[in-house]
């Protein structure tokens, strides 16, 4: 462990657990990557200290934190100083073991709750979740055994069949194009519990970023639009070229899903609008989301700066978008010309277009696929916004924003 310790404010508690955290108490986040960077980045702004539990030395977050304690996501005895230290704990990823948060939360407060956090781990318990609070979702089938893979109704094809547990960014996924490949598809994916997924007529992929109090105030972010290339999100426009009605309808969905959980913090909804209009719920994210990044340059108030107001019991920001914006994710390929050799982006041409903003999350080794930074590119209009970005992609060799 590393940093120096000192004494925090008193703090309002009810049961030995705080209420609210006043700037200067010691806020906690489990997980080390970019969101628990951009974390620690607003809370700090705000006069909080933070402390990152992460089993990597040398994670983005660590290198910005107060203090860092390097250790397994179930390690008890570092679990315990985390908890000892902090009034709260928040997470940067779903996949965090149950058990963990709820020994936190048996000792300080843990928002978003345990329960929430383990709905989102699960597919399976997502989709049953959504359907019970009456948000609309596509036709899916479950399995947990061989039996059930080779009794799935053939006019659910074709389809996608997903790992119910720890896929992301379009692993653990295989495409189905009829009941009777299904068999083999589950084998490859490890014999797992899978939901299936019927296709959909997809005409746009959305997204809606809110944040809840732990008094059940609501603030909800513009939707974003967004476009995913090899299952990982390339970019995202905001607000989203859709009808009013339909992005009221987006946002209404989103505060359903958020008060069902009955959530305090920062959620994501995902969803997919299909070509007759209608709107259908993906999945769900219980943190800061890749699609709200640009909520940092274009927003009063960002997601990450609703991430601490909202773990530390303050009233939440003002989520208004003060111009539109594109936001493109910067792969590791950047890193490297089209013959593989490595080299050194021309982030300089990047920030001559007006409107760009860079941000790099300080990782010291690129790959391919691995998310590095992004770029937001703000405007007067979403057309000028997007026209700029298209001058980022043409720079660093990216697909074009459609």
């Amino acid at each position: 462990m590393t940093g120096r310790l000192s004494s925090p404010p008193s703090l309002d508690r009810v049961g030995g657990k705080a209420l609210h955290c006043p700037p200067g108490s010691w806020l906690g986040v489990i997980g080390g990557g970019q969101l628990g960077r951009m974390f620690c980045m607003a809370a700090q702004a705000m006069g909080y200290r933070v402390c990152v539990l992460d089993p990597a030395p040398d994670g983005p977050a660590g290198s910005v934190a107060d203090r860092q304690i390097v250790a397994a996501y179930d390690d008890a005895q570092a679990l315990d100083a985390l908890a000892a230290l902090c009034a709260a704990v928040t997470t940067e990823f779903e996949n965090v073991p149950a058990q963990s948060l709820a020994r936190l939360a048996a000792r300080c407060i843990v928002r978003p709750a345990p329960s929430a956090v383990s709905i989102a781990q699960d597919r399976i318990a997502e989709k049953a979740f959504l359907r019970s609070c009456g948000v609309p979702v596509g036709a899916y089938a479950t399995i947990a055994g061989a039996a059930e893979s080779a009794e799935v109704a053939r006019e659910l094809f074709p389809a996608i069949c997903k790992t119910a547990r720890m896929g992301y960014d379009g692993k653990g996924q295989v495409a189905v194009t009829a009941a009777k490949d299904l068999p083999q598809a589950w084998r490859a994916l490890g014999s797992v519990p899978c939901v299936v997924e019927q296709r959909i007529d997809l005409r746009r992929e959305l997204s809606v970023v809110l944040a809840r109090g732990h008094d059940g105030a609501v603030a909800v972010f513009a939707v974003h639009e967004n476009e995913h290339r090899n299952g990982i999100l390339a970019v995202s426009i905001a607000p989203a070229r859709i009808p009013p009605e339909t992005a009221e309808r987006a946002r209404g969905i989103a505060v359903q899903v958020a008060q069902g959980l009955q959530y305090t913090g920062v959620l994501c909804v995902e969803l997919f609008e299909r070509m007759d209009g209608t709107l259908l719920v993906n999945e769900i994210a219980p943190r800061p989301h890749n699609s709200g990044h640009a909520t940092i340059d274009a927003c009063i108030d960002s997601q990450f700066d609703q991430q601490v107001r909202s773990l530390a019991g303050l009233p939440l920001g003002d989520p208004t978008a003060m111009r539109p914006s594109v936001m493109c994710n910067l792969l590791g390929d950047v890193w490297f010309d089209r013959d593989g050799v490595s080299r050194i982006p021309p982030f300089d041409a990047v920030l001559a277009i007006p409107g760009a903003r860079l941000h790099l999350y300080g990782k010291t080794q690129a790959r391919p696929g691995r998310k590095m930074g992004h770029v937001t590119v703000l405007g007067a209009s979403v057309d000028e916004a997007l026209s700029r970005a298209r001058l980022v992609a043409d720079i660093l060799g990216l697909e074009a924003p459609r």
